[in-house]
């Protein structure tokens, strides 16, 4: 189903509001590793935001990932004051992992071996 003009408003709107909660908060840089949020995707009745980070030489993604959810509260909390003005009610915030970039790479190095093959 296509996104409507205002969820995708919505959805630009809480991922900005995002990426500078998470840069004050301190949970974009962890153990040496890089956290970014790829997407945001509202649902049609705007009462719920699905967060897609994608983490870049994260050593433990499932111990960020609940530290992230652990602290969900506080996040949505710190957005709620942000968007106030633009929103009746703040969304739940949900979090999921972006492996888009772990695939890419994958997908590189299995061109990279299949290359050094035909090589041979």
């Amino acid at each position: 189903m296509e996104e409507s003009k205002r969820q995708k408003q919505v959805a630009g709107v809480i991922q900005e509001e995002m990426n500078d909660i998470f840069l004050r908060l301190g949970l974009n840089m962890v153990d040496g590793g890089m956290l970014s949020i790829s997407k945001v995707k509202i649902t049609p009745d705007l009462l719920e935001a699905r967060i897609y980070l994608s983490l870049f030489q994260v050593k433990d993604q499932q111990a960020l990932m609940s530290r992230i959810e652990d602290r969900t509260g506080e996040i949505k909390r710190e957005l709620g004051n942000r968007v106030k003005q633009q929103l009746r009610r703040i969304p739940e915030l949900r979090f999921f992992l972006d492996d888009t970039l772990d695939y890419v790479f994958k997908m590189e190095e299995i061109f990279k071996q299949i290359n050094e093959e035909k090589n041979k």
